[in-house]
């Protein structure tokens, strides 16, 4: 799939140059990239609020692009950034957007119940909208959405403003709506979430996959299974590019190694007078080594 946004005196945005990737039914699966690698770009192309410059979109066998019709009774969104409507509370939002669906009032009240509880708000479910956190508000969006219940779900940075324990709210809603059939396609800039939460993992990078597989896939590229770090000031990378592969993160080094050689590692530190912590390798150096840059950096 392609995507160029053109705009009359200014140079064309190649936003999708290619992508191509597909979801199972009942996976759950992470679409991981930097800002600007265009990962919602293909979201809204895939939730039909945005045409393809080139290529084809199928969801359960319909062309989405030619049908989208078709495809959006099948389909629920939580877009990136969205907002409740300011006016309703909690309990009004969800029940409303599953009225205007057509759910029964007795299937609309018991979801909506059921919803705001899974997503710990239901004690303030007849607060009004506007009055609420950020992170009270983003639940309230991802609630709404779960209450469908719908076949394929689009969650765009579900959990963004969130405080650890409501995300796990959120991760544990999401595991009983697959185990119930649903489908999900999920970004996400926390790489311990999609670790934790998804079947599959797709890595996009300036517009197209650069890597594909389960997160224990993609952490045995790295060369390693044991992580030591160590502050970037007053270290030298080539004392310790002997022991393992040696990775910048965010003013730290990050040594790649095998358990074997942990203790050797350790005791060149202690001999330099460096402090250094010792953890298992996670997706976060898989994605370093495969883009080259942290998934905090601006991809544009």
């Amino acid at each position: 799939m392609k995507k160029v946004y053109r705009s009359r005196g200014r140079p064309s945005v190649e936003a999708l140059r290619g992508l191509d990737l597909e979801v199972r039914r009942g996976e759950r699966v992470a679409l991981l990239g930097r800002n600007g690698a265009g990962k919602t770009t293909f979201l809204k192309i895939a939730s039909t609020l945005l045409l393809p410059s080139d290529g084809k979109l199928e969801i359960f066998g319909i062309d989405a692009v030619r049908r989208p019709e078709e495809v959006r009774p099948l389909i629920a969104v939580v877009p990136q950034e969205g907002h409740p409507f300011y006016h309703l509370t909690p309990w009004e939002q969800v029940y409303t957007y599953l009225r205007s669906r057509g759910f029964t009032r007795e299937t609309a009240q018991e979801r909506a119940e059921t919803s705001l509880k899974d997503m710990g708000i239901f004690d303030i479910r007849d607060q009004l909208n506007v009055t609420l956190s950020g992170g009270q508000q983003q639940r309230t969006m991802v609630a709404t959405v779960l209450a469908t219940e719908a076949p394929l779900l689009f969650l765009d940075e579900p959990t963004l403003g969130m405080d650890p324990f409501a995300r796990r709210g959120v991760w544990s809603a999401l595991r009983k709506l697959t185990e119930r059939g649903s489908t999900i396609l999920l970004t996400t800039h926390y790489l311990d979430e999609a670790e934790s939460l998804s079947h599959r993992v797709y890595i996009v990078e300036h517009g197209h996959v650069v890597a594909e597989g389960t997160a224990e896939d993609l952490k045995r590229r790295v060369g390693g299974t044991v992580r030591v770090t160590l502050p970037e000031v007053g270290v030298r990378t080539e004392d310790y590019e002997s022991y393992g592969r040696v990775m910048k993160g965010d003013g730290v080094l990050h040594v790649i190694t095998e358990p074997s050689r942990v203790s050797e590692i350790l005791n060149a530190a202690l001999a330099r007078g460096v402090a250094a912590t010792v953890g298992p390798v996670t997706l976060e150096e898989a994605f370093l080594q495969l883009v080259g840059k942290a998934i905090e950096e601006d991809a544009r």
